[in-house]
């Protein structure tokens, strides 16, 4: 790994609402145990001063990371840095019975969003959060609906601006409508890129930002630890691309974002985020890490600019038709499955 130096995060736009983020933002949701064992409160704390210090004002995370417990985490973690200066994002629309997420279901209906910011502001312990994302689309429920009761959350203050995770471009369309969308997260890596055809050009047509989630593939370009030998705690584990033979069958794409990596003197977490990060102003990636050192190393990326000819050197290293096994435990919870029916006035009307 080249040697550190000081990085300034640039601010970017995010959307076209007004609100305004550093280019990196990081996702808390790893230091509540989503893949590995949680880290103590005084860890999580640390890593997001460090990471503010470092010039990172852009924090994730989700009522349902924990359950709960990473809010209050946050939470605690912003009492000790200036709000003014943060940009806060959270999450309401997955419904989960315990940590382990079996049988969990999606809720879109208004008075369940409602009752979500509350309880979000009540944890976090603050009076608004800038970006509030449905976190998964209720397929059950006309997205309008859902959005209306989000538009009332905004003309009360107890949020700035609305964003939505892994939605169909007709669900977007339709939210957009009804209240200006400013943000959608979306996984994309260099392994996971099934929004460009359709998502990314509807988002730069509506003037929506893109926040990619999981940036380094869940980990897998992150470091040979992750490819090689996966931590005995981690739910990857059963993660389709990291298990048997889908496993040997993309580690080759490891070794040659490494070879990659080598030429340019970074390290292959550096040159798969500076990848992400090439995408356009309006794409603002979200890794996570429990460890300085990783989120050191990440926002590093930021120096490296790529240039036409390495964007494509860098795809065809990993060409998206041979990466072997579905990108998420819940596929049919992604944004291909995700089309609402129409309000019933609508309906009548049809």
């Amino acid at each position: 790994m080249a040697e550190e130096q000081t990085v300034v995060i640039p601010r970017v736009k995010l959307g076209s609402e007004g609100l305004e983020v550093s280019k990196l933002g990081f996702g808390c949701m790893g230091l509540s145990g989503m893949y590995n064992a949680p880290v103590s409160e005084e860890g999580g704390i640390s890593i997001i001063k460090e990471a503010f210090n470092r010039g990172i004002t852009f924090f994730d995370t989700a009522d349902v990371y924990g359950p709960h417990t990473n809010e209050i985490l946050v939470g605690k973690a912003l009492k000790q840095l200036p709000r003014d200066q943060i940009q806060l994002a959270t999450k309401f629309g997955i419904v989960v019975k315990n940590s382990d997420f079996k049988g969990a279901s999606i809720n879109g209906k208004p008075e369940y969003v409602r009752a979500c910011c509350e309880a979000s502001l009540k944890r976090l312990d603050v009076e608004y959060v800038d970006l509030y994302y449905q976190h998964r689309i209720d397929t059950s429920v006309p997205i309008e609906e859902t959005i209306g009761e989000l538009k009332k959350l905004v003309e009360e203050g107890k949020i700035k601006y609305i964003g939505l995770s892994e939605a169909s471009p007709d669900t977007i369309r339709r939210a957009n409508a009804i209240h200006p969308i400013t943000a959608v997260q979306m996984e994309w890596s260099l392994w996971t890129r099934d929004i460009e055809p359709e998502i990314i050009p509807l988002c730069r047509e509506l003037g929506i930002a893109v926040v990619p989630y999981s940036p380094l593939g869940r980990g897998f370009f992150g470091g040979k630890a992750v490819v090689e030998n996966l931590p005995s705690e981690t739910n990857l584990k059963s993660h389709p691309r990291f298990i048997g033979e889908n496993l040997e069958k993309n580690k080759v794409f490891y070794t040659r974002i490494e070879n990659l990596a080598k030429r340019r003197g970074c390290s292959p977490a550096q040159l798969a985020l500076a990848w992400v990060l090439s995408q356009g102003d309006d794409v603002v990636p979200i890794p996570g890490t429990t460890k300085i050192r990783n989120l050191v190393d990440n926002i590093g990326a930021l120096r490296i600019k790529l240039t036409k000819n390495e964007l494509k050197e860098i795809c065809d290293a990993v060409p998206i038709n041979e990466v072997a096994g579905v990108r998420s435990h819940n596929f049919q919870r992604t944004f291909k499955f995700a089309d609402t029916p129409l309000p019933k006035n609508a309906q009548a009307a049809t």
